[in-house]
């Protein structure tokens, strides 16, 4: 049977990708390994979102490239972003690579290796807004007992500084029944916490249905045994709606906790990023959540250093960040990407500017941070187990405040044996900047 190497690289969209591929590949009966010396096929899923990214895909495709060499590896395979952005470039440059699949077109995979290996070089790209069909057997590979749900594909909202609609297409909904399926099955392996993403979750439904319908999959989802926890993610903040609030409120499964995207709040910069928000409705949306849902905890990001952003600008942002205190906050440099208007407008700010303004706002979002984890102290909050710490009496774990891989960890001493994936009631005694420190509620003692 041959074996493959999958390496998915960018988002856990990306990702959904590739383990919705890799349901195929196991379901024809090829075999999974993580070894590059015995594969005979590699499958690189790429990202392409900003400079990083790219750079990242395609040193690692040259890096594959290699093995070809040594006779082993007889199919190179390359999917996703990059994929559909550069396969010119990729066929012309990269003579190794055998198929190149666009980000339409991953559902093709099993059709590209029987071309390949029939001696056929295979190139597919799909109109770009076909929605994939969808592997009803994922194989989870996020090692945990989370897994991604990626509701929906593309986007329609056209920020001047991303490339994602050309890549991805156009917003399209995956039909409500499907993603129940895929849900069901995730629970049946056992997964018990679901993180809703796309390129935008908060409008999922409206093509489909005539109308936002996010609220109606998140109470159809609460249904499904085994699940114990679920988060959303990628909420556009001016697409938030009274019913997805109300469903927040009324369903236990449910995370309080949301993921906001704002990118800025100066009016100006948020205009010329093609943002469809202002700082005072940013202001009222976030006042409107934690009014309703007085325990929600809020995620958002931040641009740095957006063309004509003035160290003005720059000092609002950090005077919003001060006072909205979100709960977590990253930040991003702004990446000018090709075939972006952001990318050719003037007054293009220095890369050194935004490196120092992006340290001084992690810097003040550290100490926000740290005191909101201090006055946890004395809590007891739920916990999804993760893991154990090598060699000490302790546990990895997460709150429902904390989404796997972009958020803190609550460090638990305890004695007792605990398996990956337990929920457990945790007695919080410290804090650092991003992580709590606790021990199991019945074996706290002050």
């Amino acid at each position: 049977m041959k074996k493959v190497l999958f390496i998915s690289l960018g988002c856990d969209k990306n990702l959904a990708d590739s383990e919705e591929m890799l349901g195929m590949l196991v379901e024809r009966g090829y075999e999974i390994t993580n070894d590059e010396t015995e594969a005979e096929i590699i499958v690189i899923n790429t990202c392409a979102f900003i400079h990083d990214a790219k750079e990242e895909s395609v040193n690692t495709i040259l890096e594959m490239a290699k093995y070809k060499e040594a006779g082993t590896l007889k199919a190179l395979l390359v999917t996703g972003c990059l994929a559909q952005r550069y396969k010119e470039e990729i066929v012309q440059e990269i003579p190794e690579v055998d198929g190149v699949l666009g980000t339409a077109s991953y559902d093709e995979i099993l059709a590209a290796l029987d071309h390949i290996f029939a001696g056929e070089s295979f190139l597919k790209f799909k109109d770009i807004d076909t929605l994939p069909k969808n592997s009803k057997k994922r194989v989870v590979t996020t090692g945990g007992y989370f897994e991604y749900l990626k509701i929906a594909e593309g986007c329609d909202k056209h920020c001047t500084y991303c490339i994602i609609p050309k890549l991805r297409g156009s917003f399209r909904s995956v039909p409500m029944e499907q993603l129940l399926e895929q849900a069901q099955y995730l629970a049946d392996q056992g997964v018990r916490e679901l993180i809703l993403v796309a390129q935008e979750t908060t409008v999922y439904g409206k093509d489909l249905y005539g109308e936002k319908s996010l609220h109606i999959l998140l109470k159809k989802l609460c249904e499904i045994p085994g699940i114990q926890w679920i988060r959303i993610l990628y909420c556009y903040p001016e697409e938030i709606y009274p019913e997805l609030i109300q469903t927040m409120k009324e369903e236990p499964k449910i995370c309080h906790y949301l993921d906001l995207p704002i990118q800025h709040c100066s009016d100006k910069i948020l205009k010329k990023m093609g943002r469809r928000t202002t700082k005072q409705e940013l202001v009222e949306i976030v006042e409107t959540l934690r009014k309703e849902i007085p325990d929600i905890l809020l995620r958002t990001t931040l641009i740095t250093g957006f063309p004509g952003e003035t160290q003005e600008d720059h000092e609002e942002l950090m005077e919003f960040i001060d006072t909205m205190e979100f709960d977590r906050l990253g930040v991003f440099t702004y990446s000018p990407e090709e075939d972006t208007p952001a990318a050719k407008m003037p007054e293009q700010v220095d890369e050194e500017v935004k490196l120092d303004r992006q340290a001084e706002l992690m810097e003040l979002q550290q100490e926000i941070s740290l005191d909101k984890g201090n006055a946890k102290i004395g809590s007891v909050v739920e916990v999804m187990i993760e893991g154990k710490v090598a060699d000490e009496n302790a546990y990895v774990a997460r709150t429902y405040g904390d989404a796997p891989n972009v958020d803190g960890y609550i460090f638990v001493n305890t004695d007792t044996e605990l398996m990956s994936g337990d929920f457990a009631r945790v007695h919080v005694t410290g804090a650092l900047e991003y992580d709590l420190i606790g021990e199991l509620e019945n074996e706290y003692t002050e």
